[in-house]
């Protein structure tokens, strides 16, 4: 199967996306990472296994780069947050999500785990969620205001539904608001590329791995200066 995105293509297509997105991404910012967190938004095995009814074949192409982001970001002692989207059953709280879809992630279930190579450490947060926005119903803004967090990175799947949700109620509570077009991914380019488009118009600077990771080591490096002048 020929997915639209792999590793191995994932860079050229990065060029391409930002030159589709160039006319509505004109919010830029500069991450603050001291003030930032790294939100990893349902990267579990059920939609990461090509054998799963809801694989999502963007997903497999975007392991690497998240994998380095939330290592710079442990690094350097900055929040990575995950997210799980899961359910106790259809019944009790599927709601709409169980007629719309023909499967849903168990709670507890082996597939509803983090995929092996990026997951969580015993202390980090994870943000069990039954809808797709991240903030619907969970305790993620009371998280974020306590870390003292105003910028946030979001990357994971589905680039159009958990991501794109999660981005928009980032934005309407005042977040600044960075979405990776190179760490989020879907079930197909039409749909992944139209998201990133809009999210630039209304909701979100788009931005890429490497200009995050940049921020996030030239933080250090600058906090490294300043200790060593204070000395």
């Amino acid at each position: 199967m020929a997915y639209y995105v792999t590793r191995e293509n994932l860079r050229e297509k990065i060029s391409e996306w930002k030159r589709i997105i160039q006319p509505y991404n004109t919010h830029q910012m500069k991450l603050e990472p001291k003030n930032s967190a790294l939100l990893v938004i349902d990267m579990q095995k059920f939609f990461l296994n090509p054998e799963s009814l809801t694989f999502t074949e963007g997903g497999l192409a975007i392991v690497e780069n998240i994998r380095d982001l939330i290592r710079a970001y442990r690094s350097h002692s900055l929040p990575v947050i995950y997210t799980c989207h899961v359910h106790k059953s259809a019944q009790m709280d599927g709601g709409m999500m169980s007629w719309w879809w023909k499967g849903i992630c168990l709670e507890g279930t082996e597939e509803s785990k983090i995929f092996e190579e990026i997951k969580p450490l015993p202390e980090e947060k994870i943000v069990f969620k039954h809808r797709y926005s991240a903030f619907y119903n969970t305790d993620l803004e009371i998280v974020l205001r306590c870390l003292g967090v105003k910028d946030l990175v979001i990357t994971g799947i589905m680039t159009n539904m958990c991501c794109d949700s999660t981005a928009r109620d980032a934005y309407y509570r005042d977040y600044r608001v960075f979405f990776l077009l190179d760490a989020t991914g879907s079930v197909n380019e039409d749909l992944h590329v139209a998201t990133l488009k809009n999210t630039a118009f209304g909701f979100a600077y788009v931005t890429d791995t490497e200009e995050i990771l940049a921020a996030v080591h030239k933080n250090k490096a600058e906090k490294v200066k300043k200790e060593s002048v204070l000395r």
